[in-house]
This record gives C-alpha cells, structure tokens and sequence, in this order.
C-alpha cells in the first residue's frame, strides 16, 4: 500500500508541474474565465507548486505529507468551485477530481486511516 502512496504523490507532482509550468498559458486564461486577479492566480501556483515539491519529497524523506496532501486537497476542492461557478463541461472537472481523491488518499494513507 506504500507503494500506491508514493505513486500517487508522484502522480500529483507531476501533473502539478506539468500544468502549472508548461501549460502555464492555459492557467491564465482559465483564471480570466474565472474572473480570479493575477495576484491570486500567481499565490495558487505558488501554492501548488510548493505543495507538489512536499508530496514529491515525501517519497524519500520524512516530510508533514497530510497537511501537504490535505492544502492540496483543499485547492482541488476549490477548482471544482470554480469549474461549476463558469459552467465548464464535464470534461474540464476531471482532472482536479481525479487529483483530489488522490490527495485524500494520500493523507488517509499517511494519517493511518488506511
């Protein structure tokens, strides 16, 4: 069960990055769309990539991994907000989904709720 933690904390960094560095144009216009300043789209990136670092290291070392999984969680939480505030399509919700429930799995794994 380890295993699947660290592959899912993997999965969570990397899709992070992957989205918040080299898809970085999407980022802005989706938080344009959300009506969101640049301010709080860069404190979100910032966050997430910061929190993505946490989960990555956790692999290795000893790191707080359910706070880091439980914030991230809570930004996956907001997405999903934002996604139904605009009325984006059913596609455009899976992502943070898929990444929210694997941050609750992440912090159930390591707070020894499974």
């Amino acid at each position: 069960m380890e295993n699947i933690s660290d592959l899912a904390q993997l999965i969570v960094s990397i899709s992070i990055l992957i989205v918040w560095v080299f898809r970085y144009d999407n980022i802005v216009s989706e938080f344009k769309q959300y009506g969101l300043s640049d301010l709080v789209r860069n404190l979100v990136g910032a966050s997430k990539i910061a929190l993505a670092t946490v989960l990555a290291v956790g692999v290795w070392y000893e790191v707080p991994l359910v706070p880091a999984s439980l914030m991230m969680a809570f930004l996956m939480i907001c997405a999903q907000g934002f996604h139904v505030k605009v009325k984006n399509p059913f596609h455009k919700y899976v992502p943070s989904a898929l990444l929210l429930l694997l941050s609750l799995f992440i912090a159930a794994f390591n707070y020894g709720l499974i």
